[in-house]
């Protein structure tokens, strides 16, 4: 054990990562007041004076993935010309959304609408039908195109790095090289990149398990009248572990992909039965209505910024700064390990195809969670059989959905499912931060991380929320995990430099290439960003070539 941690781990980013994690909880738990009061300081200055940076990152992403899509490199294939995806599309799928969403879909569809219903944005006025229109609408903005815009920038470089350029290395500093240079990625700046990746994960782990916990709880309460204090959390949590502590054992074949379509067809039996159970036209209406809305207004509330709140003759509506923005950051928290399972599900497909299929399918699965359990809440209110928004503002949001689901005809049984569909949804994104949590400590991941480092990550991932919600203090690790990522705006800048950087070089240099699918069969070694390269020199050499680039497209 002692010789293959010391072969094959990467000791800096492994120990940095966990020195880091202890220096946050560590003060919480002994200074819990004081430490909850100094996040939630540093939440208000992300929020208040760093917003807009969020706000341009998010109209950002989705004008690069745009650009991606209709350019060369989006037709770079990701691995060998006769290569097949090495998943079908189902199960590509369903392994891209049940990890890039967890359980907090569960939530937040049901109830998120609640929010805007009451502070509506565009200084509109609120418990009005035009503000439950836009409460319904913004619900699918924040989980809709561009938050899978944000996921995708850093699988987008980590792919091509490890599938075009084969390094079999899956770290976001590894793909900053034609940025950073070789030197500085493998060195210091590289390694506090990926310290701060790693850290993101853990923080981003414990909100799933913040918001999955009451959900299975509650559910365990209403089936069994098991309590639903913090014993009955951290029986449940440890449950949780279990399952997709074995999933993870198993691998990315056998258990991730298995635990995920098993996942989704559950989703869908939910779904469908809430559609068909409940005001089916209504749902439908109302979800057509919300979705045009959204694709109508996305630049419109990608950029409300309210600008004129802070004084006295504007009404001050902060949908923007307390919701957007957080999600933005919340997104770009969540990224690395969303990204990077992405890139490494993503061998036979096409950039391109990864881009587009990741947009579509996780923003399709969004929108079917809104549309059925969202629109069955409004109809709940305003047809007068439930009020949820009074029972929102006096019990909280997991007593509210239970009471929505107790409304449904054989009520326990979608219970049943609802409470093992958190249970799984928990397991699955477990399962894939895990994975990546112990491919970025490892130095090299040919196939996959070793079983030992994969089965750490996963308990690691478990042990310390569950210590923390013992304490009280797993909210101040979720924003303090939000306030650890500001560095990531910058990062995800030179990501997305990197792609484009990396694959116009190597695109030159390719003796012919056709337009539909293309293959870099020989990346040039010698690279302007690797220890024996010179940029003057490639950059001449790229100059000189760059005129025969046309004919090379046209005659193959």
């Amino acid at each position: 054990m002692a010789g293959n941690f010391q072969r094959i781990i990467d000791k800096p980013t492994f120990f940095g990562a966990l020195g880091l994690l202890l220096m946050v909880t560590l003060p919480l738990i002994i200074y819990p007041k004081l430490g909850a009061k100094w996040i939630l300081n540093a939440k208000n200055f992300v929020t208040d004076d760093l917003g807009v940076f969020y706000l341009l990152l998010g109209v950002g992403a989705l004008l690069f993935m745009t650009y991606i899509i209709f350019s060369d490199i989006g037709q770079i294939k990701l691995g060998k010309p006769e290569e097949e995806p090495e998943f079908s599309t189902l199960s590509w799928a369903s392994m891209l959304f049940c990890t890039g969403i967890g359980a907090s879909i569960l939530y937040w569809s049901m109830v998120e609408w609640i929010y805007y219903y009451q502070t509506p944005p565009f200084e509109l006025k609120g418990l009005t039908p035009e503000a439950a229109r836009w409460a319904i609408a913004f619900g699918i903005f924040h989980w809709g195109p561009i938050a899978w815009s944000i996921y995708l920038i850093p699988a987008l470089p980590i792919a091509y790095f490890y599938y075009v350029r084969h390094r079999n290395v899956l770290k976001v500093s590894e793909a900053l090289m034609p940025v950073l240079g070789e030197q500085r990625a493998k060195g210091s700046i590289g390694k506090l990149i990926d310290v701060c990746f790693v850290f993101g994960m853990l923080g981003g782990g414990a909100t799933t398990l913040g918001i999955a916990a009451p959900l299975i709880s509650e559910g365990a309460h209403e089936l069994f009248g098991a309590p639903t204090g913090l014993t009955t959390q951290i029986f449940i949590l440890m449950l949780c572990t279990a399952i997709f502590g074995c999933s993870v054992y198993a691998g990315l074949k056998r258990g991730i992909k298995t635990l995920s379509n098993l996942n989704m067809w559950l989703a869908m039996f939910l779904l469908a039965f809430v559609l068909i159970a409940g005001p089916t036209l209504f749902m439908l209406n109302a979800g057509l209505d919300s979705l045009g809305k959204m694709l109508n207004s996305i630049l419109h509330m990608a950029t409300w910024t309210e600008p004129f709140g802070r004084f006295r003759e504007f009404p001050q509506t902060y949908v923007s700064q307390d919701w957007t923005i957080f999600y933005w950051a919340w997104w770009l928290v969540f990224a690395p390990s969303v990204g990077l399972f992405i890139a490494r599900i993503s061998r036979g497909r096409t950039i391109k195809a990864m881009v587009v299929g990741a947009i579509f399918y996780g923003t399709l699965g969004c929108f079917l969670f809104f549309l059925t359990l969202g629109n069955y809440g409004v109809y709940l209110q305003f047809s007068g059989e439930l009020n949820v928004v009074q029972l929102l503002n006096q019990q909280g949001g997991t007593a509210t959905i239970f009471a929505i689901l107790q409304t449904l005809p054989m009520s326990n049984l979608v219970i049943i499912v609802f409470t093992l569909l958190a249970i799984i949804f928990t397991a699955t994104t477990f399962d894939s931060i895990s994975y990546i949590l112990a491919a970025v400590v490892q130095k090299e991941v040919k196939d996959e991380p070793a079983r030992w480092n994969r089965l750490f990550w996963a308990f690691a991932l478990s042990v310390m929320p569950i210590t923390l919600l013992f304490l009280g203090g797993l909210e101040a690790l979720q924003t303090a995990s939000i306030v650890g990522g500001v560095p990531l705006l910058l990062v995800a800048i030179l990501l997305c430099v990197s792609i484009v950087k990396a694959a116009h070089y190597d695109l030159r240099h390719q003796p012919s290439y056709e337009e539909k699918e293309i293959y870099i069969e020989h990346p040039p070694e010698d690279t302007p960003w690797s220890e024996e390269g010179d940029w003057g020199t490639a950059c001449s050499s790229v100059k000189k070539d760059s005129s025969k680039e046309a004919s090379r497209k046209k005659n193959p």
